[in-house]
């Protein structure tokens, strides 16, 4: 549906002993990659929480290929690729410079009011975005 793709370099501080980037941290970089695809369809999520809607990550699957070292740069493209009711389906491609796949994953995220935390349709604004870069 829609794609965008970010850089990143990797910092210090998110190596372990072994040099490699943390597991841990590729999630942060997934969440990062994903609003940026927002932000590049002209939706922040900033605006989304003023406007009383929360976007909870409710399923995580990745695979580690190959390592990411510090101060390496790397290059995420991230994927909406279906929308079903409240969830929202991503996926997820992370390279080194040599265009190597290091790491792909998908998510799930659900749109949910953020009073009620219930669960909810796409706000229509959102819905109208994602019209709009479909046609063009």
């Amino acid at each position: 549906m829609v794609t965008h793709t970010s850089s990143y370099r990797i910092g210090y501080a998110e190596t372990d002993q072994m040099g490699y980037m943390h597991h841990s941290n590729y999630i942060k970089y997934y969440e990062r990659a994903r609003w940026e695809l927002f932000r590049s369809m002209g939706i922040s999520y900033k605006s989304l929480e003023e406007s009383g809607y929360m976007l909870p990550v409710v399923d995580l699957q990745c695979k580690y290929l190959i390592p990411a070292f510090y101060d390496d740069e790397i290059k995420i493209e991230t994927t909406l690729i279906k929308i079903k009711g409240p969830r929202l389906y991503f996926t997820y491609t992370i390279y080194n410079l040599k265009k190597q796949a290091i790491n792909t994953a998908e998510t799930t995220v659900a749109f949910i009011h953020k009073e009620s935390r219930k669960p909810c349709a796409p706000p229509d604004l959102f819905m109208q975005q994602i019209v709009k870069l479909s046609i063009n």
